[in-house]
């Protein structure tokens, strides 16, 4: 199938299953978005949204958050991986947040990129998440989907999987797109056992030419 066709296709199915995807991670606040995508690497969001939501009540201001210790920070967000770095990464981006940006949010990923725990991802998601700017996170639902339908090749990196994903899809699409991937990904094309069978995607995937 050529790659035109099969846009159509990936787009109409995601549509039909997923019309309405929202961000799962929970937040109120701009600056909470930050933080939870900082802390969501390499954990669910589920987990993740059960720490912020002690995390966020004990600590409701960014100055309260400055106030508390290293050490109170990591005990609050221990039951998620990598939480010594993501501590010392969270009162990096909170000092930041007040002192350099005035307690906002900056909107641009220069901004963004200056603060400890930010990457390109997490920048991403924070522009289209708070901003509606035309990014196209990829994380690893993303990656993994767009490699099981053949829109990027299995060498691809995660950056020459999202320069792809830019060019195959219209900029208005990304926000909509980004979460459908990430949901198709999470609930349907799983890591481990996806539900190929109840798939309409099968056969244009990859994944599921193997099992053949």
């Amino acid at each position: 199938m050529e790659k035109s066709n099969k846009i159509v296709v990936i787009k109409s199915y995601f549509n039909e299953i997923l019309p309405n995807p929202k961000c799962e991670l929970n937040y109120n606040k701009d600056y909470e978005l930050v933080i939870a995508v900082m802390l969501s690497a390499q954990t669910t969001d589920k987990k993740v949204n059960e720490v912020t939501d002690v995390l966020f009540k004990k600590y409701p201001t960014l100055d309260d958050f400055n106030k508390a210790s290293l050490k109170e920070i990591e005990n609050n967000i221990k039951e998620i991986g990598l939480y010594k770095n993501k501590a010392i990464a969270l009162k990096d981006i909170v000092y930041k947040l007040i002192n350099n940006f005035n307690y906002k949010v900056p909107n641009n990923k220069e901004d963004l990129l200056s603060m400890r725990g930010v990457g390109n991802k997490v920048a991403n998601v924070v522009l289209i998440e708070l901003f509606d700017m035309p990014e196209f996170p990829v994380d690893t639902h993303v990656y993994r989907v767009s490699k099981r339908l053949g829109l990027i090749k299995n060498s691809d990196s995660v950056e020459k999987c999202e320069e792809k994903l830019r060019k195959l899809f219209k900029k208005d699409e990304y926000k909509l797109l980004h979460h459908q991937f990430i949901h198709f990904g999470r609930y349907h094309c799983k890591a481990i056992k996806p539900n190929c069978e109840a798939c309409k995607l099968k056969e244009i995937c990859k994944e599921y030419a193997l099992k053949k």
